[in-house]
């Protein structure tokens, strides 16, 4: 089973944005902290704020893109605002470096809209593109149906590999970029993302030619009047006669995603229940009012997963931190970075994907005799119970720092490699929930809606990067108010985030105890098909 050469292509694509994001993100805490002179906290809440607001603006996007403009213009737009927000984000670096006091105030301002650009840029670049890619599977291969289980697992294969091309470029922005951040300065450090994201805007659009153009089809389908005249007499119909009756035989093989993807378009089939449930709001119209009702289906399910990714923030804020104040000496001249420990998270994704198709989902297979082994919702829960043991090994080693802390000036005699166990066991679950979310959302939803998924995906993270400042601001809050020290003190003598990761593994354990009684009661859309797949 091989993916084609556009969906090859994107992959790369993906990869490159990655390595510009995550060259910029991944130690920016850092920059506002030595250059910017922003304190530990208001550094945390910034870069949560951004990532969050980064990560919402897709789900605003996400619809406009998938009602009124193809996939390869939006990507091609906002590729050039994400350049655009780059270049601006590199000017700052250079502004900072040559600022006197009185031009401060006027850098900060324009750091923060190079920022916003760099976020409205990703907002309608990331969740396009990822839409396009699974456009180019084949219609047949990206469909799955009750009788051909190839389908799906192709599906799922371009979802593992573009998670693994999206992990190696975050492998390079992380490691590359904060040695070079830390050691040659910051202009250098934003100038090669920018010029990365550079060479993957006319790396995409050079791919023209390649491309399959999905988008077009759906979008002629669905604003012509007379299919929109007819979906509204066979509503009314239906409705005058108040009987709707549910076809039961299923001896015809129907793939569902196919039906959606072209409601309006088969006049034979007008009178079906099937259809009238589609096209109850017609797209010109009421449309929204339908891409609604999937939402809240999807939002309890959404909900829990919030304290995943507010434990995602913790290794671009709070452990970048704890590694700036611990032994990081390899020899007598090198030290190593601290933002560069965020790559263990990579590089364990990287490592242990392949283990995951070769030797868990085999294994799961002999037992429970399913051909796709573990289902995603299981997959995104075993991610969310190592995470919660990831903070807890934080907690635990945090502890320890503070305890030596105490007897030494600033860095303490213990090494950064003991933080290195709660970024691998945030690797490993990455591989389950992450992929886990993407499957999930993309299944979850029709095919008019296929950019929102992408889109509800990323929320995830946006909420969650909000809801992680949140807690600083109110944790920060209550602590100072009691003893008059912040848990997140600058002086990482007096900060107590041993305590903060408590407070995160305690609530995770709730989130996921929720997130278990849920799954009981959801009704996912594929649940026959996966049956059947395991008779």
């Amino acid at each position: 089973m091989r993916l084609s050469k556009s969906c090859i292509m994107l992959i790369v694509i993906a990869g490159k944005e990655r390595f510009a994001f995550k060259g910029v993100a991944s130690n920016l805490v850092t920059y506002l902290t030595d250059v910017v002179k922003m304190s530990n906290s208001s550094a945390a809440k910034t870069v949560n704020s951004w990532c969050g607001f980064t990560s919402m603006l897709p789900l605003v996007l996400a619809p406009l893109a998938d009602s009124y403009w193809d996939r390869y213009s939006t990507i091609l737009a906002f590729s050039f605002i994400y350049v655009v927000g780059l270049v601006a984000l590199t000017s700052t670096a250079f502004s900072w470096a040559w600022s006197t006091t009185n031009k401060i105030s006027s850098s900060s301002a324009f750091l923060f809209w190079s920022l916003c650009l760099i976020s409205l840029g990703q907002g309608g670049y990331n969740p396009s593109l990822q839409a396009f890619g699974a456009d180019q599977l084949d219609s047949d291969d990206e469909l799955p149906t009750t009788t051909d289980n190839q389908k799906s697992d192709k599906k799922s294969l371009f979802f593992k590999w573009w998670y693994f091309g999206v992990c190696s470029g975050s492998l390079l922005g992380v490691t590359v970029m904060s040695y070079i951040q830390d050691t040659f300065g910051w202009v250098l450090g934003f100038a090669i993302p920018t010029i990365a994201m550079v060479t993957s805007t006319a790396f995409f659009s050079f791919g023209s030619q390649i491309y399959r153009y999905k988008s077009d089809e759906t979008l002629k389908c669905t604003v012509s009047l007379i299919n929109i005249v007819q979906a509204i007499k066979a509503a009314a119909s239906k409705l005058k006669n108040s009987k709707i009756v549910l076809p039961i035989d299923n001896s015809d093989t129907v793939e569902l995603e196919l039906q959606e993807q072209k409601p309006l378009c088969d006049n034979k089939k007008l009178g079906s229940s099937k259809e009238l449930d589609e096209d109850e709001y017609p797209k010109s119209g009421n449309h929204l009012v339908k891409n609604a009702k999937v939402v809240l289906k999807l939002f309890p399910i959404w909900t829990m997963l919030l304290m995943f990714a507010v434990i995602f923030q913790q290794p671009a804020t709070f452990f970048t931190k704890q590694g700036m104040t611990m032994k990081r000496n390899i020899g007598s001249n090198f030290k190593i970075p601290p933002a560069t420990l965020q790559s263990a998270i990579t590089v364990s994704i990287i490592l242990l994907m392949p283990l995951y198709d070769k030797i868990l989902i085999p294994f799961i297979h002999i037992i429970i005799r399913c051909e796709k082994g573990i289902t995603v919702m299981q997959r995104m829960g075993i991610g969310m119970f190592l995470s919660i043991i990831a903070m807890i090994i934080a907690a635990i080693v945090e502890t320890k720092r503070l305890e030596m802390n105490q007897q030494y000036s600033e860095t303490v005699p213990l090494s950064i490699f003991w933080l290195l166990p709660q970024y691998i066991l945030l690797g490993i679950s990455d591989i389950f929930t992450v992929i886990g979310m993407q499957e999930f959302f993309y299944n979850e939803v029709p095919v008019r809606m296929r950019t929102m998924g992408f889109a509800l995906y990323t929320s995830v993270f946006g909420v969650g990067s909000f809801l992680s400042a949140l807690l600083i601001t109110v944790i920060e809050a209550l602590s100072s108010s009691r003893n008059g020290r912040s848990w997140f003190s600058d002086d990482m003598k007096e900060a107590r985030l041993d305590l903060y990761y408590w407070v995160l593994a305690l609530a995770s354990a709730l989130s996921l105890l929720l997130y278990v009684m849920l799954c009981k009661f959801f009704k996912s859309r594929t649940d026959n098909l996966d049956n059947e797949a395991c008779k």
